[in-house]
Parts: structure tokens; sequence; C-alpha cells
């Protein structure tokens, strides 16, 4: 009998950005090779459009419409729904888990791809993980918005009068891209539902953006965010610059100032660390990310390939790092793809090279910021390329479609109220044709003695 060869075995962790489009490239390519396995594991199993997740928090897309099942985006790649408990470079296995009895496997590999993305950073700070919002997942969007949609029926009703206050007060930290499209998208929403609430109106309303530098948007520039500051101000929003969140209760939000907001709802966008499973990792890191050469390849671990959010990928045009964006995650994505294959196959290894092409953000009320090969643009002519560029990038013809159906129906209708509860409905469980049992309140009568009895039997 002729021994059956050995597989290469490559395992992708992560699927976003920089994962999913290595994985599509090798889908397409390395996949074919039937001496080659190749698997991505993911906690979800679906990539998650990321720049438009603000817009399902506002109730201007269906919630499914930005992400795409990892399985309709790979034809021949394995795929494991699971999450990533920790990685062994000695042994070459990574140690994975799912299920709902969160059963553990280990996944051996000849190459390994770490695109495990980051995560929130709370610093620290007082009340802030058992009280903060976050707009890092789908699941972050759907509970803002329902927390959005709770506090306006929780202050319409008569009760509530006294506490209104902090129910309509919302403060969004941080004046980065996700901070500014959060609090752009659910100023707008607050302000569109309010109507609808008898009991409620506009100027009930407040909105508030606290910023730790002296302009928004610092990555557009000073002139785009100071423009950024001058719109969001006159649609009510209040804006703190060069102020820090400092703390959190159930009521209010302490800020560095000194001030105290009276709300009871802190959206928390202003800060991120890389994923904590790579703290273990006997490899050179610097502020927890994995630093790789220029062929994204770890150093000092052949077959051990990093990108994205969690690697520190050098630039040598500028002597610093690639920023860690969506453009240049997918871009690195594509030239690991590559570098994996000429490893494989044999070839010539390619330096990632990439300079970035433009920054776009949407602040509401069909306005938008952006700069684009150095080019400022605001306004509309702004907001309309930030929805053409972000769409033409959304994975899939049936999403691209789906999203441009919203957005055509939102010019004709108002933003959807509606919660989206994931409550099991009540139940009861009896017998067939039987009513249910239900047992009689327990009263203690007072004692009677014969007397009383006797009086009683003789009135009419």
């Amino acid at each position: 009998m002729v021994a059956e060869a050995k597989k290469t075995r490559i395992v992708i962790l992560g699927g976003g950005f920089a994962g999913l489009h290595a994985a599509i490239h090798l889908d397409d390519t390395l996949a074919r090779d039937p001496d080659v396995e190749i698997t991505l594991v993911n906690r979800d199993n679906f990539f998650l459009f990321t720049p438009m997740l603000h817009e399902v928090a506002a109730s201007d897309l269906d919630l499914t419409n930005i992400v795409n099942p990892v399985r309709k985006l790979l034809k021949r790649i394995n795929f494991f729904a699971g999450e990533v408990e920790s990685i062994d470079l000695e042994r070459n296995r990574v140690s994975v888990s799912h299920g709902f009895d969160h059963h553990h496997h280990e996944l051996p590999y000849d190459h390994l791809v770490i695109g495990l993305g980051s995560i929130t950073n709370f610093f620290n700070l007082p009340g802030l993980e058992e009280r903060a919002l976050t707009m890092k997942s789908l699941g972050d969007a759907i509970h803002l918005r329902n927390r959005l949609i709770a506090h306006l029926e929780e202050a319409d009703t008569e009760c509530c009068a006294a506490v209104r206050r902090p129910l309509l007060t919302f403060v969004v930290a941080g004046g980065g891209f996700a901070g500014v499209e959060t609090i752009a998208g659910i100023n707008d929403f607050v302000r569109e539902a309010v109507p609808f609430y008898s009991n409620l109106r506009e100027d009930m309303l407040r909105v508030v953006l606290v910023h730790p530098g002296n302009v928004i948007l610092p990555e557009l520039g000073e002139k785009l965010g100071r423009y950024t500051e001058k719109k969001l101000t006159e649609r009510k929003v209040e804006i703190r610059v060069n102020t820090r969140v400092t703390g959190v209760t159930d009521n209010s939000v302490q800020l560095s100032t000194g001030e105290t907001i009276e709300s009871k709802a802190l959206i928390w966008t202003a800060g991120t660390s890389p994923n904590p499973v790579l703290d273990s990792l006997p490899c050179a890191k610097e502020r927890g990310r994995l630093k790789v050469d220029e062929m994204l390849q770890v150093s000092g671990w052949p077959g051990v390939w990093a990108l994205g959010d969690c690697a520190l990928v050098p630039d040598r045009k500028t002597g610093q790092y690639h920023p860690p964006t969506a453009q240049h995650a997918l871009r690195e994505g594509k030239t690991l793809a590559t570098n994996l294959i000429a490893s494989v196959r044999g070839g010539i290894l390619k330096p990632f090279s990439f300079s970035t092409i433009g920054q776009l953000a949407a602040i509401g009320r069909r306005t938008g910021v952006a700069n684009i090969f150095g080019i400022n643009f605001s306004g509309f002519a702004a907001w309309w390329l930030w929805r053409t560029i972000y769409l033409s990038k959304l994975p899939r013809f049936e999403k691209k479609l789906r999203v441009a159906l919203d957005w055509t129906l939102n010019l004709l209708f108002t933003k959807d109220l509606v919660q989206f509860q994931t409550f099991r409905a009540p139940t009861i469980s009896h017998k067939n044709g039987m009513e249910p049992q239900v047992p009689l309140p327990d009263i203690s009568l007072p004692d009677i003695d014969a007397g009383q009895v006797a009086s009683l039997e003789t009135l009419p």
C-alpha cells in the first residue's frame, strides 16, 4: 500500500477584515490543492462589516444586512465556529472550544495565521465594565438600539416624570470614527423618535460627546474635525473636548473636569486592546500587539504569521507601523495569502506595502467628512462618497442590494421603533382538556364557637 501523503495544515484565527480576506484569497488558490487543508476559526459564523455598524444601532439598516455567513463566502476552506482558548507555539497546536457544553479541541497546524483583532478596554475605570455600552459587535449595536428605545418607552410613562433627565441623556465617550458616527446616528434616531411619544419633547433630550483630544476626528485633520464639531453642535449635540470619562454610576457619568452628567446611558468607544489570548505567547510584542516583519511573519517562529489589529506591521516608507484600519487589514490579508502560497509551493515572499487612500466618516443627516488622496470633502458630497465606497466594499451582491434598498426606503419612511427582544414567550404546562390548577390563597379564619354557629344559622 502507498502511504497517504501528509497534508499541509493551515489554521487561520479570526474572521475579521484581515483573516477573512486572507481566507477568501486562499479559497480560490491554495485551497484547491488536495494536499493542503485550511481551517478558519471564528467566534461568530458571519463576517461583520463594521463600518456600517452604527447604522444598525440608529435603525437605518436591518440588522442582518451588514453580515455575511462565512460558509457562503468560502467554498473550499473548512470553517470552525468557536472560541480560541490558547495557542501553543512550541507544539504547533491551537486549543479551541465550542458547543453548548463548551468542550475543547486541539487543532494542529503547519502554518498559523493570527488575526484575532482587538477587544474593548475600559482601563479599570470605576463602573464602566458593569454599566457602559460598547460598539464592537452586531450584538452591541442591537443592544444599544434596544436600550435607546427602552429609555424612550420608560421616560414616556407618567410614573417616571421625575427621573426623565437621566433616561433622556446619552453620553458617548471617544471622538474617533466610531464615537462620532455613533453619536451622530443615535442623535438623529432619538430626535426623530420623540414625536411618537406623547409625554416627551425634543428639548428634553440631551446628547453629549466626550473626547480627550483638542479636536474630534483627529485622523482627518483639524479642519474637518472643526467642521464636524460645528455640524453636530447645530444638531444640539454637546461636545466636551480635552475631557475624559473618569467613572460611571447607575445614574451619572463623571468627567475629568469635575462635571457630573445625569445619565443612565454611556456608550464607550474610547479604547481597545489586542485580544488577551496573545498575552501568553512567547514572541516579540509591543503594547500587546505581535511584532511582525514586512512579510507578515512573526520573528523567531517559522510558519507563524500575524495581521490586522493584533499585529504591528512595519511601514518602510515612514519607519513607523501601518495603522490598524480596515483598508490596511484587507490588503494585509491578500499579501499574507500570497506569501503563504509562496511558502508552501516555493517562491519569493512579497513585503507588505500600502499607503492610506483616504478616510471617511458619516456624521448624520446626509452629511459626512472625508479626506481622499489628500483632498478634503465635506457635506453631502462626502456622505455620498461614504455610502458609495463602503457599499462597493460590502461582500456579496445580495447584501449590497439589501443595503441599497434599506437606504432607499429610508427616504420614504421614518425610522423603526421596534425592539428586537430575545425573551422567551410566556408558557404554561397542564394536561390536555383540563383547566390549569391554580392554587387557592391560604386564608386563615378566626375561631368560631358553638354559640356563634347557632346564631349564624338563625340569620335570614
